[in-house]
């Protein structure tokens, strides 16, 4: 009987003290740098002047994640360092969401703040590369120049890998688009886009203006020093003369573009606005379908022959990166918009 007392207390002591030692005994997971992982992306081709975010960079395969990123390196092909790209300065970012229903500036850069980012920089644990708007052609060599080499590091508490000579070849700036200019040479071939529009006449000649018949110029107007960040949308007929903006009749103003403090007149409607244009990715009132552009179109009511009631319109979409005092003219070339009925 005392041997089987005995016994009892010896597997009761030995149960408790696995409660608490045994856990040791079982092997914990190890994280893991896979080798088969490999990089989905080499060659970096941002433009300047705006911010680009690279997402899916790594084809993630065996690597424990979350995994820390690192660059190193910074060079320029001649080997020498590229220490522009460490530049660390004050960038623009969100620290609440934009959703295009904001009622004023104000409530706009509320939702805005500045933080000190380097200006070429990856998520420290999302493995994302961004480079800034607020990097420059001033700051930044572009290509035709042939750019910057860096390394990337990828590690966990199982280790650490490289990923050697990745290539960063910026474009030149294109302050707005649509934009003739060239990223490579940074010239422009033309001055002028071309729209979109339909069912407009020609007053003079009687036949169904084409986009050709309109050149549209995207361009940055001095302010006398005042800084402002606005947009004035003009109309000029085959003469220079400015064309009234109310001959636009069914053209809801408020829609144009997500601005405010609307001013208009005869020779144009000016808005105070926040850049870029738009101001995100996201569909709005004043944007197309993807979000990805901003969306113009001023339309009129006119009667043809035979009682037809059409709507006539031009419109255009657009994006302009750099802050400032801009204007979008429309200009007809051959022949003005008959504005009368048929």
């Amino acid at each position: 009987m005392k041997f089987f007392r005995f016994t009892y207390w010896v597997l009761f002591a030995a149960g408790i003290g696995c409660l608490f030692s045994c856990k040791r005994l079982i092997p914990q997971e190890r994280e893991n740098i896979g080798l088969e992982d490999a990089l989905n992306v080499q060659v970096f081709t941002p433009t300047l002047g705006r911010t680009t975010t690279f997402f899916d960079i790594f084809s993630r395969q065996t690597t424990t994640y979350p995994a820390t990123f690192k660059i190193l390196n910074f060079r320029r092909r001649s080997g020498a360092p590229a220490r522009e790209l460490e530049t660390v300065v004050p960038v623009s970012v969100w620290k609440q969401a934009y959703t295009g229903k904001e009622t004023s500036l104000q409530e706009i850069e509320n939702k805005r703040t500045k933080e000190n980012h380097q200006l070429f920089e990856i998520g420290e644990h999302s493995g994302e590369l961004t480079l800034w708007a607020e990097a420059t052609s001033a700051l930044f060599r572009s290509q035709p120049d042939s750019g910057y080499l860096f390394d990337l590091e990828v590690s966990n508490s199982g280790g650490r890998r490289y990923f050697q000579a990745l290539q960063l070849m910026p474009l030149k700036a294109i302050p707005a688009e649509p934009s003739s200019i060239d990223p490579l040479t940074g010239m422009s071939t033309r001055a002028f886009v071309y729209p979109s529009m339909v069912n407009m006449k020609g007053d003079s000649t009687g036949r169904e203006l084409s986009a050709g018949d309109l050149q549209v110029y995207i361009r940055k107007v001095d302010d006398g020093g005042k800084n402002e960040n606005k947009l004035t949308i003009r109309f000029l007929d085959k003469q220079d003369r400015f064309i009234n903006p109310d001959k636009f009749s069914a053209t809801n103003w408020a829609t144009q573009v997500h601005g405010f403090n609307m001013v208009k007149n005869a020779t144009g409607v000016t808005y105070d606005v926040a850049y870029p244009i738009p101001l995100a990715k996201l569909k709005t009132l004043y944007t197309t379908s993807s979000g990805e552009q901003a969306a113009l179109r001023f339309s009129y009511l006119r009667t043809v022959i035979g009682g037809e009631t059409k709507e006539n319109y031009l419109g255009l979409n657009f994006r302009i990166f750099e802050a400032g005092n801009w204007e979008i003219v429309f200009k007809f070339v051959n022949d003005n918009p008959r504005f009368t009925n048929d």
